[in-house]
């Protein structure tokens, strides 16, 4: 007689937006309306132009959601000098700190691009955790310091999710969220049948992107009904923000 299949572990669901830009708020109103934690990356300025978010906008943010850093300037780091990256990676987040008047434990790369050095000046800088830009993912990574993600809400080409596959490796453990992925070309259906594969499976389904995308897209009710589903998907204690899942995950204290 066979045994009762296992049934997959309930799935998780987070999500994260990054860069700080002042159209944040707006998606904190959509999360909210939905009973969807979040956690939002900010830098304190963004040398690329972008407008951010000021100090008052930053706590009331905070109110309701977690806040992680994005260094001070939204610097790539790898491009800076070892001193240079180091004092990014400080000083955004004491002066986040400042400002919240609370601890910022979580901090995500610019760009997605870091390398060893980089996770050493994270580590010692103090957080519990960071951030990546690897998609195609429902498992975490083996470090704290590398967290993976599922899908940047963005209308990406094939290639593009390739390119992402290709460049960050985990291959096995990302191929069927590739193949997924591959076999829609609208985004919206893309998101729809990703969690629809999640649930099935189990896992950590993580949503990230940018509030200024979904500004210049007019992709807010996209966004409000996928928000939508996953509520109606996923149980309210399983969404959660990333610092929540870094502790539940590496048993962070």
């Amino acid at each position: 007689m066979k045994p009762p299949p296992t049934k997959p572990p309930g799935l998780l669901f987070t999500c994260s937006f990054d860069d700080g830009h002042p159209s944040d708020l707006r998606t904190a109103e959509l999360l909210a309306k939905h009973g969807v934690r979040a956690t939002f990356y900010l830098p304190i300025s963004n040398r690329e132009g972008y407008p951010v978010l000021n100090a008052s906008q930053m706590r009331e943010l905070a109110q309701g959601f977690e806040i992680g850093s994005h260094t001070h300037d939204h610097c790539f780091l790898p491009a800076l000098e070892a001193a240079a990256a180091q004092r990014q990676i400080r000083t955004g987040k004491h002066r986040l700190e400042q400002i919240l008047g609370q601890p910022s434990p979580g901090f995500c790369y610019p760009g997605g691009k870091y390398g060893q050095r980089e996770l050493a000046l994270v580590r010692a800088a103090g957080f519990e955790y960071a951030r990546t830009t690897m998609n195609l993912c429902l498992a975490q990574s083996d470090s704290a310091f590398e967290m993976p993600t599922t899908l940047q809400f963005y209308p990406h080409q094939r290639q593009v999710l390739v390119r992402n596959f290709v460049r960050h490796g985990h291959w096995h453990s990302r191929g069927a969220v590739l193949y997924q992925a591959l076999s829609r070309g609208d985004w919206g259906e893309r998101l729809q049948l990703l969690l629809e594969h999640a649930a099935a499976r189990g896992g950590v389904f993580h949503l990230w992107g940018h509030s200024r995308d979904i500004d210049a897209l007019d992709a807010w009710p996209l966004l409000d009904r996928f928000l939508a589903t996953v509520a109606s998907t996923v149980a309210a204690e399983n969404r959660i923000d990333n610092r929540q899942l870094a502790r539940l995950h590496y048993r962070l204290h």
